[in-house]
């Protein structure tokens, strides 16, 4: 029997009440794990996949370093621009509009207990994707996340990666750059990385993306790549 996921559309929401969801459904997971290694009558654990957008936001890793933000205060404000320090992995993102973000909160126990599989299971899922819109992604040797013109002399990121784990339940995810304002990634260090720009399938496709079909098919490539169904 496949494994079920309950998928959510969460919209556009603040970065902290998207956060403060994804952590309320992580430590359910977790606490239920634990308390189930206590019985002989085990209560299912419960997987989700979570779509939002978020207003304009940098986040840092526990990797990363707070001088690869190149705004101060005043900066940010200028931008209308909030900074968190989270608990993925990873270093320095950013999120805004346009940006289709991804929180599976999955427990890997249903699947497969290999969080470097699971990263490269949600990059295949996202490379799957944008081929449906004829752009060629793949991946840069040692580095996370899905890259355009990953083989060539310029690889562009167009999806960003970070993720956290705790007995083998996942939370955080993607950032995937739709229709995203890139100016943005000016005011960082994306992913610790300063020799590689960024990209969008707007830039490289010349035009505004419809967002609501790249959920759509994003959404189905990760059921078909994890191999479960909706809920």
């Amino acid at each position: 029997m496949k494994p079920i996921v309950r998928f959510e559309n969460l919209g556009t929401i603040d970065y902290q009440e998207a956060w403060d969801y994804q952590e309320k459904l992580f430590s359910a997971t977790v606490n239920r794990k634990i308390e189930n290694r206590k019985t002989d009558t085990p209560v299912p654990t419960e997987n989700y996949l979570l779509f939002c957008e978020h207003p304009h936001v940098f986040t840092l890793g526990k990797s990363g370093k707070e001088s690869h933000l190149l705004l101060n205060n005043k900066g940010l404000e200028e931008n209308e621009a909030k900074y968190y320090k989270i608990n993925r992995g990873g270093d320095i993102t950013y999120h805004g509009p346009g940006q289709l973000i991804g929180y599976p909160i999955f427990d890997l126990e249903y699947f497969f207990s290999d969080i470097h599989k699971y990263m490269r299971f949600l990059e295949e899922a996202v490379i799957q994707t944008i081929k449906e819109f004829g752009i060629i992604g793949g991946r840069v040797e040692g580095l996370t996340g899905v890259w355009v013109d990953f083989d060539g002399p310029n690889p562009r990121k167009i999806c960003a990666m970070g993720v956290k784990s705790s007995r083998w339940v996942t939370m955080h995810g993607i950032g995937f750059n739709v229709n995203s304002n890139l100016d943005y990634f000016n005011f960082i260090v994306p992913c610790g990385i300063d020799d590689k720009a960024v990209t969008s399938m707007e830039k490289e496709l010349g035009a505004p993306v419809n967002m609501e079909a790249v959920q759509t098919i994003l959404k189905e490539k990760l059921a078909q790549q994890f191999d479960y169904i909706y809920a």
